[in-house]
């Protein structure tokens, strides 16, 4: 088991300056506190763990086990997400700092029980600056394996001291801000009769689809697994499945699956009025932050309306009861209100009023 901060011949550190260091995802500010590359041949783990701020408490987040295309891009992803978790946690108010994890490889065919409890001993290292629970690639069962072996992760299941799966928390939250968003942009929460487009039907997406039907919204629904979509045509007959919801007519888009795809050219021609969904980094770039503005798309950022599961391990962490942590993730359509509020008051995008609150409250814990 060694991390890259063990090495010592002078190659490593030219590797860590050019792929690091100068990254622009590194070196944004704020800055990234801490980055660790993990890897054990025995098990075949390759991960990277990104502290990206421990200002306002111990950074916890997720990990995340993909099949990415190169380290290139893991490490990128880990950079993006990490810092997204600093903003969830001071966006929603919590004693917490944000960090993330990637493991490296495809979970359906390289997760076993000694990579799950070998990347526990790594994130043991840190001695609590890092807590890790569940992402996309994991789940409570992965994080009952990992806690073996560190005391510091959330989300486990019941049986084992935790609060179990963060899904339905982070769809009921994603909900609550959609409902604080219709109500501001039609007059009403009522979804009675309007087209909601649910990109990415997994553990999130399938949970927000069916509270979105419970409500009296028509659901149409894509995911590029057909596994995920014929579950979700099971559970919910009426929802239409198409190829990609942002080519349909809708009137909300929530985008549930990996980010980046509300892109320039989607944001151009949506006929969706609110984007509003549980996706992590949902714009491909900041200046599609401007093309919604600028046609009238109110955007509800990713890190204000998916908190509902970072509050839920909070919560687990601080001993809270599940009617406690419900609340505080209820709460979250009042957040999203004081966003719209500072929006419409200083005629700014609903993203630059998200992250002046962001801004108070991390530099006052400065």
């Amino acid at each position: 088991m060694t991390t890259a901060s063990e090495a010592s011949e002078p190659e490593h550190a030219r590797v860590a300056d050019d792929s690091v260091f100068a990254h622009p995802e590194f070196t944004a500010d704020p800055p990234h506190e801490q980055v660790i590359f993990c890897r054990d041949a025995t098990s075949g783990l390759h991960a990277i763990i990104a502290v990206h701020s421990t200002a306002l408490g111990p950074a916890l987040g997720g990990t995340r086990f993909y099949p990415y295309r190169s380290e290139a891009q893991a490490l990128g992803d880990v950079l993006r997400l990490s810092r997204g978790m600093t903003f969830k946690a001071a966006a929603a108010g919590l004693r917490l700092g944000g960090g993330k994890a990637v493991i490296i490889g495809d979970p359906a065919t390289g997760k076993s029980a000694e990579l799950l409890r070998t990347y526990g001993r790594f994130v043991d290292t840190l001695g609590g600056r890092y807590i890790t629970a569940a992402d996309v690639g994991t789940a409570a069962d992965d994080m009952d394996l990992i806690g073996e072996t560190t005391e510091h992760v959330a989300a486990r299941n019941k049986a084992r001291g935790g609060s179990g799966d963060t899904a339905p928390m982070t769809a009921l939250g994603v909900f609550r801000s959609l409902s604080a968003a219709t109500e501001r942009v039609w007059g009403s929460a009522d979804l009675t009769g309007r087209v909601v487009g649910v990109e990415g039907v997994g553990k999130v997406g399938a949970q927000l689809t069916g509270m979105l039907l419970a409500a009296g919204a028509r659901v149409v629904a894509a995911d590029p697994s057909p596994a995920a979509t014929a579950a979700l045509r099971g559970r919910f007959p009426s929802v239409t499945i198409t190829g990609d919801v942002r080519d349909e007519a809708i009137d909300i888009f929530a985008p549930c699956a990996l980010g980046g795809t509300v892109t320039p050219e989607s944001a151009r021609r949506t006929t969706a009025e609110i984007i509003c969904g549980a996706a992590n980094n949902q714009l491909s770039g900041h200046a599609v932050e401007g093309e919604l503005t600028s046609r009238g798309v109110v955007w509800i950022p990713d890190y204000i309306a998916n908190a509902g599961g970072l509050i839920q391990a909070f919560g687990e962490r601080e001993g809270e009861t599940a009617e406690q942590v419900r609340d505080k993730v209820c709460a979250l359509q009042a957040r999203v209100e004081r966003v719209l509020d500072i929006s419409a008051q200083h005629r700014i995008s609903t993203g630059d009023a998200a992250r002046l609150l962001v801004a108070e409250r991390l530099s006052k814990a400065a």
